[in-house]
């Protein structure tokens, strides 16, 4: 629901229009949270730009939806600042705040017409007539369902629902967008089609900061510009998503942003002269991204399951031999298990060659470019 919802008419009249104003960022400065003497937010620092989608990842109870009702205001920092351009907010009731909300159960009012719902906040607020009008249809616009503007609640779908509760947040032209794991109530095409929509609507409103908490990580994947990953109420790691995905700083954040596959390795030399570290795996060597991990150390090889190949490409650097112990086909993937030096290794191919009976030896292929090296604790 939209935080200016429920506020006194005089104190939210001028939220909106200030939205352009000003600046849209949203800033924790060592931000914790405890709830009866117990922290399940350590302090947390981190900074979204203005336009900037930010996903919140992690696993239950790591602290992410915590962080967002803290930006809401629906939570009070036990310490730190919570700042909204310029403005710390920490002090100010939800409603003074200039952002929205939407959740993953709607809270759309079963009684009242689309229209209706999407003028909801803007009733609070004690906007014009003509100015809701206007924000209605524009809102219902951008979402696709301005044809459903006379419908109930009860006559539309589950994402048609979430496209109005969506709709009803953009109305009071919020600084900040917070989405609560928004889909996660949806079946698995819906969810999909959302996604599309999500990010067609950032598009079309480029200037919008929106915080988005999922337990989906191919949603995030798929939408955010960065994602911070939180686990046992801490920061684990934050940065650009390819960045993050490709090269992520610790074996938590590699496993958890998609499928990973982990191997222990001794490294020969770090590549800080040529790009490539050189690493051992059992009684090969490999190459992948140059790192700060000393020669002689040990570390962690990550390497994505879709990035590793049966065939070479064009020549026989990066091969490593493995036991294959299973094949899952998948539909349009083919998911291969493999027995690396004692570590299971997953490769994910779309059309296998004939493979071997389990048992057999393979080879696997892969390029330096797709391999990073990470240390061997779990945290930064």
């Amino acid at each position: 629901m939209s935080m200016a919802a429920y506020a006194p008419a005089g104190a939210q009249r001028s939220v909106a229009e200030a939205a352009d104003r000003a600046g849209s960022s949203v800033s924790f400065d060592r931000v914790s949270v405890a709830y009866r003497g117990f922290v399940v937010m350590k302090p947390l620092t981190l900074n979204v730009e203005a336009g900037e989608i930010l996903a919140l990842i992690g696993p239950s109870g790591s602290g992410k939806t915590t962080a967002l009702r803290a930006v809401a205001g629906f939570v009070r920092p036990a310490s730190g600042r919570i700042l909204i351009g310029e403005t710390d907010v920490t002090d100010l009731p939800p409603y003074e705040r200039g952002l929205a909300m939407v959740v993953q159960n709607y809270a759309l009012f079963p009684h009242m017409r689309v229209e209706q719902n999407v003028a909801f906040g803007l009733h609070a607020q004690g906007a014009p007539k003509n100015l809701i009008a206007d924000r209605v249809e524009d809102s219902l616009r951008i979402v696709g369902m301005s044809t459903y503007a006379k419908r109930y609640p009860r006559e539309l779908s589950g994402g048609q629902q979430q496209r109005v509760a969506i709709a009803r947040a953009l109305a009071v032209r919020p600084r900040v967008l917070l989405l609560d794991e928004p889909l996660s109530a949806l079946d698995a095409q819906i969810r999909r089609s959302m996604v599309e929509e999500l990010a067609k609507l950032h598009r079309t409103l480029p200037h919008l900061t929106v915080l988005y908490v999922t337990h989906d990580q191919s949603e995030a994947l798929t939408l955010a510009d960065k994602i911070a990953i939180m686990q046992d109420g801490m920061l684990n790691a934050h940065g650009p998503t390819a960045d993050l995905y490709r090269r992520p700083p610790n074996r938590f954040a590699a496993e958890f942003l998609g499928r990973a596959n982990i191997l222990p390795v001794f490294v020969e030399d770090n590549g800080s002269a040529s790009g490539f570290a050189k690493v051992q795996i059992g009684s090969a060597s490999v190459l992948a991204a140059a790192s700060d991990r000393p020669n002689g150390s040990k570390c962690l090889l990550c390497v994505r399951p879709q990035h590793l190949a049966l065939q070479p490409e064009g020549s026989d650097v990066n091969t490593i031999t493995g036991t294959l112990k299973d094949v899952h086909w998948q539909g349009e993937l083919t998911h291969l298990v493999l027995d690396v030096a004692d570590t299971p290794v997953r490769v994910v191919v779309t059309r296998p060659p004939v493979l071997p009976p389990a048992g057999s030896a393979m080879k696997i292929h892969f390029s330096p470019s797709d391999a990073s090296l990470i240390p061997e604790d779990a945290h930064v």
